[in-house]
């Protein structure tokens, strides 16, 4: 089975910092990105790494998503998440960098979907809704809340 591969950068003209706090403060997803994340749960924590039962909006409805994620200090966070409900699992990276004009985020997604009647219907839109939905939804949001 073929992982469809998701790949973008971004620039958000706001301190590493401040874009690193936002972006790894799982537990408040919900209230800072409310299009991608009905709930976060944190199930287990060990330092850096934490197990997140989570509830996501994708495609106008909600699935549950089991996390196994590792907060990278200062550079962000990797992620493997399983969706069993969706059929979909997959490997995140969520990368920082400082840039010139900010924060720039190398954001990677390797999506592995199961299911085969929606490989059939998914992927062509998985590659070219997901990266717009995921602009609009979390960069455009980290813009208005950070950017001065």
């Amino acid at each position: 089975m073929k992982d469809t591969n998701l790949h973008a950068k971004w620039i958000i003209k706001a301190p590493l910092e401040d874009v690193f706090k936002m972006m790894t403060d799982f537990e408040k997803f919900p209230e800072n990105f409310p299009k991608v994340a009905e709930s976060i749960h944190v199930t287990k924590r060990e330092g850096n790494y934490l197990e997140i039962d989570a509830t996501v909006k994708s495609f106008g409805q909600n699935f549950p998503v089991q996390m196994k994620t590792e907060i990278l200090p200062g550079k962000g966070f990797i992620s493997d998440n399983n969706s069993p409900k969706f059929g979909t699992s997959g490997h995140e990276e969520l990368l920082l960098s400082v840039n010139p004009e900010g924060t720039m985020i190398d954001y990677t997604y390797q999506v592995a979907i199961h299911k085969r009647w929606l490989r059939i219907v998914a992927r062509p839109l998985i590659g070219w809704f997901s990266m717009k939905y995921w602009q609009k939804a979390v960069i455009d949001e980290l813009r208005k809340k950070l950017e001065r």
